[in-house]
């Protein structure tokens, strides 16, 4: 059985921009920690999907260039 465990993360923010944080968790009816571990977890994979874009089209340019 693997046992997961989360570590605590202080971060600073503009107290406007955490009320619409909580605001935001409330209408999702989660956690304000569980809001910003999902915005996190989908800011990666747009990231992670955008990077294999950009390597593709560099492996495009690439061949172009040594066809």
């Amino acid at each position: 059985e693997r046992v997961s465990f989360m570590a605590k993360v202080l971060v600073t923010m503009p107290d406007e921009f955490l009320n619409k944080v909580d605001g935001l968790a409330d209408s999702e009816r989660c956690s304000r920690s569980e809001l910003i571990r999902e915005a996190l977890k989908n800011y990666m994979r747009r990231l992670s999907k955008q990077q294999l874009k950009n390597a593709s089209r560099n492996a495009e340019i690439l061949e172009d260039i040594l066809s």
